[in-house]
Formats: structure tokens, sequence, C-alpha cells
């Protein structure tokens, strides 16, 4: 480990992967816990996996790779929205089918682009080792997007998350605010694509956010806590994988998920260990 942060102050591509990951963390804590509260990970992964098309047929028509991920993203996400708010059709069914020909679309467009496409493939697995420097203001400026419209509309998005109806008897307007999630969590599908790829951002918009929800009812501080979790797992998960020589996105996938793992089985110990008590105090009062 002494190795990494001596390396760390010398390579400035560590410094990078660093700074993404720190980046990433707050798109995974804040919106995370939307999606988990609101239970919509199928939703979150439908449209992560969309983005592969958009990303594919940017490259092939010589446009930025990340501008092709944001606009599928957001028009993945509000079909998605759209059908379910005005269509009612089965939402799972044009999710699934999204999810296929996403993917299918993207891999069509790079097999058509001349050359060989490794950047392409980095996205779609990760590599925050080859984060670039533009890449972190593109970040940044997404981070500074979502802390700005949760900030302004976190009450309108937590009646609409918790209670759809009593948000629409306090005249809150349900298809825009659930649009609007569904467009922040597509943003930060986008936030994560280059620290664990498309296929395990999934599990990082979910984890942290699931493992602080193990024991905090206040959404704030779950946002807060699954944030710092995102963070340490991101800087340990690089560490880990620099020591190691091994793939970081997955090993920032399997810390999240071995503290995920921990989390829940806490919390199940601390709640026997609390009926224990109560029991106990039953039999006191009673015996």
């Amino acid at each position: 480990m002494a190795e990494f942060f001596h390396s760390l102050l010398a390579q400035p591509f560590l410094q990078y992967a660093l700074i993404a990951g720190l980046l990433a963390s707050i798109g995974c804590g804040v919106i995370g816990a939307y999606v988990v509260v609101k239970r919509i990970t199928f939703v979150a992964g439908g449209i992560a996996h969309t983005v592969l098309g958009g990303m594919g047929a940017a490259v092939y028509y010589g446009f930025d790779p990340m501008a092709g991920a944001l606009l599928a993203a957001v028009a993945a996400a509000l079909l998605i929205g759209s059908v379910r708010l005005y269509l009612r059709a089965q939402e799972d069914t044009l999710i699934g089918a999204l999810w296929a020909i996403g993917m299918a679309v993207g891999i069509l467009f790079i097999s058509r682009t001349p050359g060989y496409q490794s950047d392409l493939l980095s996205y779609l697995f990760g590599n925050i080792l080859l984060v670039p420097e533009k890449s972190l203001w593109f970040m940044a400026a997404l981070d500074l997007i979502l802390l700005g419209v949760v900030t302004a509309r976190h009450r309108e998005i937590l009646v609409v998350i918790f209670d759809e109806e009593f948000a629409r008897i306090r005249g809150v307007s349900v298809p825009f605010y659930y649009l609007l999630l569904l467009t922040l969590i597509a943003v930060t599908v986008v936030l994560l694509i280059q620290v664990v790829g498309l296929i395990l951002v999934l599990a990082l918009i979910t984890l942290p956010a699931a493992s602080a929800g193990h024991f905090l009812h206040s959404l704030t501080r779950m946002m807060l806590v699954a944030t710092l979790l995102g963070a340490i797992e991101t800087t340990a998960g690089l560490a880990l994988s620099y020591q190691t020589d091994a793939p970081a996105g997955p090993v920032i996938i399997l810390l999240a998920g071995g503290v995920y793992l921990a989390s829940a089985l806490l919390q199940r110990l601390l709640g026997r260990y609390r009926n224990l008590r109560s029991l106990r105090r039953l039999e006191a009062r009673h015996g």
C-alpha cells in the first residue's frame, strides 16, 4: 500500500484516477440513495446498457463518445419514464428491450468503425487508470449539475419517491419530477462509466447507498454516508488493484459488494440483539 501512495505523488495518471473515483462517489452516493429507496434498480440498469448505442454512434460519426453516452442515457430515461407514466405499458419489458437493443446497436457501430476501438471497450469494462484530465472536468460539471438540481428540488423529488398520490394532492407535478429523477440517474450513469464501465455501473450506483440504508432512515444522511463509502471503496479499490496488477473496476465492485454483505450481516445481528434485549426486559417485568 505504501508503494501506491508513493506512486500517487509521482504519477499524474494515478492522481487523475483518484480524482475520478472521488467525483464518481458523489453521483453514486446522492443519486444511488434515490434509486435504492424508490426501488428502481432495474430502470437504472436499462438506462446504463442503452448508453453503449449512443457511444458507438458518436464514435462512428466522429463525435465525442461521452456526448453520445449522455444523449442516449437521457433519451432512454425519458422514454422509460414516459411509457410508465402515460402509456401504462409493461415497463419491465420495455427496459429489457432497450437494454438489449442499446448494446446491440453499440456493438454494430463499433464493428463498422474503422480501426480497433480500444477506447469504447474501456468504456464497456471500465478503466479508471485511463481517465484523461479533460474527462475530470466533464465529471465535475456533471456533479455540479446533480448537486444543483438535488439541492433545489430535493423536497419535491422526495415526496414523489415515497408517495406519488400524496404528491398529487399537494400539487406536485409527479410526471415532471419522476422524469427529472430518471434524467438524474442517466447523468449519474455517464458519470460512472469511465470508473467501472457500463457492465458494472449498476453495482456502484446501488451498493454504497444500500449499505448505508441498512442503518440510516434519513435520506440526507444516507446520501452523505453513501458518498463517503463510495469514496473509500473507489480509493481502496484503486490502491488494491495497483498493488495486485488487477483491473480496478472489478476490484472496486468486489469491495463494495463485500461492504454491502458485511453491513447486511451486521444489521441482522444487531436486529437479533435488540430483539433479545427486548425479550429479556419483558421477562424481567413479568418475572
